[in-house]
């Protein structure tokens, strides 16, 4: 049933592994090159990360949203605290909905990305551990392709070997690098959501906010403990993955920050020192003040009608 749900998933995936490695190799690269295939499965992640750009704005928008609730959703933390009886639950958990539904948040929504490729992650692990095997794939992936793929050997290592299974020290090193680079940047990432995009009373107390240092550590720590056991195919498709959310993420935080947040002060800042008001309209007041008000027409003296006698 798990192979029948990634079928799809791994066509898609060969369709552009293949496609990819094709036009490469069309420009004069090695077809069993290991950096053709890394270039490939770079390929891969630009286009599978360009297809979930609507479901980050959904992201960011219900992050968005989550942050700026935290003030009516502490109230009703308070409003409801102390009281265990199952109506005042029941109460709670309504108002805490109708706060989701009108800002459109969800506790959730920074794991929708993660969430969404997680089959595409299971694919191409899949059609990694085939290649390594010699068999060829569900789509485009022939026998040839496939043993290509699983040999193929980037600064002396194996696409198909992880740190775990292969004795060589080109694939411990090339491996331990890859980790840590995968942790530093989901680090990283986090860290810029929690520094420089959350409102100061957020930061204070908050439960989402308890969330978001929790996440802090358990994905890097997933990274770290899941990614020696992975082909190092796989970890490159993270790691571009990884890069590419960490780079999506600044763009954000600089160009849309949150309202209250450190990132939306030096945002302000930099517009009002350019002259502009954070909305993007120029700054009128001052040229208002020194506009000359408009000079009316003269008014023409008015001839006096003759009394009746």
């Amino acid at each position: 049933m798990f192979d029948a749900i990634l079928f799809p998933f791994k066509w898609v995936i060969e369709l552009l592994l293949v496609s990819f490695h094709s036009v490469f190799t069309f420009l004069g690269m090695g077809a069993a090159d290991g950096l053709t295939w890394v270039l490939s499965i770079t390929g891969l992640v630009l286009v599978v990360r360009a297809a979930l750009i609507p479901l980050f704005v959904r992201q960011i928008k219900s992050q968005r949203g989550m942050v700026l609730l935290q003030p009516e959703l502490q109230k009703l933390q308070k409003k409801y605290k102390g009281k265990t009886d199952r109506e005042s639950r029941e109460a709670f958990g309504r108002e805490q909905m109708d706060l989701y539904k009108r800002t459109g948040s969800n506790p959730l929504s920074s794991c929708l990305p993660l969430l969404a490729q997680m089959p595409i992650f299971f694919s191409l692990f899949s059609v990694l551990s085939n290649a390594q095997k010699s068999l060829s794939g569900v789509g485009l992936m022939n026998t040839d392709l496939a043993v290509s793929f699983a040999n193929a050997k980037f600064f002396g290592a194996p696409l198909s070997a992880s740190f775990f299974n292969s004795t060589g020290i080109e694939v411990k090193i090339l491996a331990g690098v890859m980790v840590f680079l995968m942790t530093a940047s989901q680090f990283i990432t986090q860290r810029q959501i929690i520094s420089k995009n959350q409102t100061p009373a957020n930061l204070q107390n908050s439960q989402y906010m308890q969330t978001q240092k929790i996440m802090l550590w358990i994905f890097p720590i997933m990274f770290a403990i899941s990614g020696v056991s992975f082909p190092l195919g796989v970890m490159f498709y993270w790691l571009v993955s990884n890069f590419w959310t960490m780079g999506q993420q600044y763009f954000v935080i600089k160009r849309m920050p949150v309202p209250g947040s450190l990132a939306h002060e030096q945002r302000q800042a930099k517009l009002a020192a350019k002259g502009i008001l954070p909305d993007g309209a120029k700054i009128v007041d001052a040229v208002e003040e020194i506009k000359p008000e408009p000079k009316g027409q003269r008014s023409q003296p008015t001839r006096k009608k003759p009394k009746k006698k």
